[in-house]
């Protein structure tokens, strides 16, 4: 949540200074004039993010498995993970997307996520 207020933060920075050329696409990634991304600018802008952060870079498609891995192994329903990965079926987010962690990974997992919340 913080990173998304942020971004709206910036966004709205962006919007006042693009005036009359700012596009409303409704979206909250955008390009300074409120434009959609591209595919690859977004790709190239993500490369950039991952090397400022010192992570090891991996595709963006990459993180949405990952995403619907970790939501499977925090327990939540299908449902809830198909409509946060915006699927259109269930199949999908736990046959493609997704995979089933053993007990060890769940447990580790769970470590994370109390680290993580401080």
């Amino acid at each position: 949540m913080t990173a998304i207020k942020d971004r709206a933060e910036r966004q709205a920075v962006d919007r006042s200074q693009a005036g009359d050329a700012w596009t409303d696409c409704g979206l909250v990634i955008t390009t300074t004039h409120g434009t959609p991304y591209e595919p690859r600018n977004f790709n190239r802008h993500f490369a950039a993010r991952c090397a400022r952060a010192g992570v090891r870079y991996s595709k963006v498609h990459d993180t949405r498995r990952t995403c619907a891995s970790l939501l499977v192994a925090l327990d939540v329903h299908p449902q809830v993970a198909m409509q946060i990965l915006r699927h259109s079926q269930i199949a999908v987010t736990m046959e493609v997307y997704s995979e089933v962690p053993s007990a060890t990974t769940r447990e580790a997992l769970k470590r994370l996520e109390v680290s993580l919340d401080g």
